[in-house]
């Protein structure tokens, strides 16, 4: 499945694996929120509601460019610097090219689509 984000003037492209989260994820598309920082190496994005998955799958192979949904929040997560798996972290897809847009600071208007 893919998909993109745009905010700040940029568009990021993703492709998401098929799994129950990210089709409950597509079935809301298009959708309208906003991004901002959390900590030094992440974009969150608040959901307008949290997906059914409830999986605990750990998985060791974290990469920057990875996108993540955080259950116990209810917030997707685009990765922009290395991180560590955590206690209800759901791997939903990774970013295709380059990261740069998640590295300019701040919070931005959101459009999450297909493509």
């Amino acid at each position: 499945m893919n998909i993109e984000f745009l905010f700040g003037g940029q568009t990021i492209a993703a492709v998401l694996y098929d799994t129950p989260e990210t089709r409950e994820l597509v079935s809301m598309l298009p959708l309208s929120l906003e991004i901002e920082d959390y900590s030094t190496n992440e974009k969150i994005a608040y959901l307008p509601r949290k997906l059914g998955g409830d999986r605990t799958d750990s998985f060791e192979d974290e990469a920057v460019g990875d996108i993540c949904y955080y259950a116990p929040w209810g917030n997707l997560v685009l990765y922009h610097g290395e991180y560590a798996y955590s206690r209800g972290l759901i791997r939903l897809g990774k970013i295709e090219g380059g990261i740069g847009p998640l590295l300019k600071r701040g919070k931005y208007p959101l459009q999450i689509r297909r493509r």
